[in-house]
């Protein structure tokens, strides 16, 4: 049985259908919201890591249940980029990329390559 998860932003973890639209790239998703604030924090001062001060992460400053809630969401994400990479890394090798230059393009090894995605073929 697939499990069908809900689509989220990458950036606030807002599923689906409490945003107007989703943007896709490469393994993530970015709602219409975190553009807009994207945008709005590009054309301002205002510090980029979601938190009020620029040295503390947003998390630094949420109350454990919040940030526990969070991690199952983050998995998802997570999960997605990986799913996402593992396509890339197939279709490299569908054109003929060898586990050597897929590894030399990530920064790690032909071995560690391979490892993490000859199963994935």
């Amino acid at each position: 049985m697939v499990i069908q998860r809900k689509l989220r932003c990458s950036f606030c973890l807002k599923p689906e259908d409490e945003v107007a639209k989703l943007v896709s790239g490469p393994g993530s998703l970015i709602c219409d919201g975190c553009v807009q604030l994207a945008a709005e924090i590009i054309a301002s001062d205002q510090p980029s890591n979601g938190s009020k001060s620029p040295d503390l992460p947003a998390w630094s400053t949420m109350p454990d249940e919040q940030l526990l809630a969070r991690l199952p969401l983050l998995a998802e994400t997570a999960d997605r980029v990986e799913d996402s990479l593992a396509g890339w890394v197939a279709e490299a090798r569908r054109r003929g990329s060898s586990w050597a230059r897929i590894g030399a393009a990530m920064g790690v090894t032909r071995q560690s390559a391979w490892t993490r995605f000859a199963s994935t073929e």
